[in-house]
């Protein structure tokens, strides 16, 4: 494993019609993955252009994540992330989408 890689995010993207599916995907992957569930905005937060439920995981866990989202995401965008301390980098290069690619605020990166 990459040494550099501190963990991963996943922000699971749903809307008004989408929250309860979103709620019930986030709590199962919470209650069945070694993730760590974060809230469920109702706004586009940082630097996600929709409504988004972050889920956080270190790199041992990372093939059965991505594997559960990719057969358990119900439709629902999933944008995934590595975490090695560059925000724009980690966002912009090391970008794992499933479903919609939606344009990121990245701008909010940039120094």
């Amino acid at each position: 494993m990459n040494k550099n890689i501190h963990g991963f995010h996943a922000h699971v993207y749903y809307d008004a019609g989408t929250i309860d599916i979103a709620r019930e995907v986030c709590e199962a992957a919470r209650d069945q993955l070694p993730v760590e569930m974060g809230r469920m905005h109702e706004k586009p937060v940082g630097p996600h252009p929709a409504w988004s439920c972050q889920l956080a995981f270190g790199p041992e866990a990372f093939a059965d994540v991505v594997t559960w989202l990719a057969m358990n995401r119900r439709g629902l965008t999933v944008f995934t992330h590595l975490e090695t301390g560059d925000e724009l980098v980690d966002h912009r290069d090391h970008a794992i989408w499933m479903g919609s690619i939606p344009a990121l605020k990245l701008d909010m990166f940039e120094k």
